[in-house]
């Protein structure tokens, strides 16, 4: 069965990363025709989920029997709760640190997709990086693509262990481009720049640089070295950096967010 008629599933549904995913889901033509079904703990449906094609339940496993894709975005920690049997069901899971093996075990589904995915969803904005169990069908291949698409770019990965590293890179908060960005606001603080001031600059600043980033077919590597090559003021601090720790240190922060995805 095609994306516009599939039943799709979110348990978690009203979480953060699970409402951004309802919303991308609701607002992509490619579900126009698709109904769904979410679950939380009370049953009752905040602002995005108030529409007559979403039915809002706390039976995880009504959901379950009336969908056809489960997605499921709850904490990590919650998942040893959720007693489903989603045989013959494909189950999406955006869960961090919850294996292929372990979903097939506690949901008794052979179709798993494991994925990651961001509250940037709701801006059509997140990337999410997503490696299956053998089992899958075509179809199923069809649609994780579509699903994800629609929340914004999207790739397939052939090894499991490597969405703890995409875990690290694409978290469920921007929080290694915050910390850099916080560390530039204090910095233009401390040389007396009004904090109000710095917070807007830098925002831009962070804005106007993915923004290009993204737009252009250049590497972050070609950009770096373009203003390395350009010899000016963006030159002079860029081979700072580079002569610097800064490179490990960012390395060290990715692995330890990576190896807490393991033990989650």
């Amino acid at each position: 069965m095609g994306p516009t008629g599939n039943a799709i599933g979110i348990i978690g549904g009203s979480g953060m990363l699970g409402s951004a995913i309802t919303s991308a889901l609701l607002g992509s033509e490619a579900f126009a025709q698709s109904r769904f079904w979410i679950s939380n703990r009370s049953g009752n449906a905040p602002a995005v989920e108030q529409s007559s094609i979403v039915h809002v339940t706390k039976d995880n496993q009504a959901l379950v029997d009336a969908c056809d894709v489960i997605i499921l975005c709850v904490p990590p920690a919650r998942f040893p709760d959720i007693d489903i049997c989603a045989s013959n069901k494909l189950i999406i899971s955006v869960m961090a640190g919850v294996t292929i093996d372990e979903l097939k075990s506690k949901t008794a589904a052979v179709r798993v997709v494991r994925a990651m995915s961001s509250p940037a969803a709701s801006l059509f904005l997140a990337y999410a990086p997503w490696t299956a169990s053998a089992e899958i069908t075509p179809d199923d291949r069809d649609i994780v693509p579509k699903i994800f698409g629609a929340c914004g770019i999207t790739d397939e990965v052939f090894d499991e262990q490597q969405l703890d590293h995409f875990t690290a890179m694409t978290g469920p908060v921007p929080g290694f481009v915050a910390y850099f960005a916080k560390c530039m606001v204090d910095h233009a603080t401390s040389q007396g720049i009004a904090a109000d001031v710095a917070d807007r600059a830098i925002r831009q600043l962070f804005l106007a640089g993915g923004t290009m980033l993204a737009a252009d077919r250049g590497s972050p590597a070609d950009h770096v070295r373009q203003m390395i090559d350009y010899a000016g003021t963006t030159a002079a601090g860029l081979t700072a950096m580079e002569r610097s720790t800064l490179s490990k240190t960012i390395s060290d922060g990715l692995l330890a967010a990576a190896d807490k995805a393991r033990t989650i």
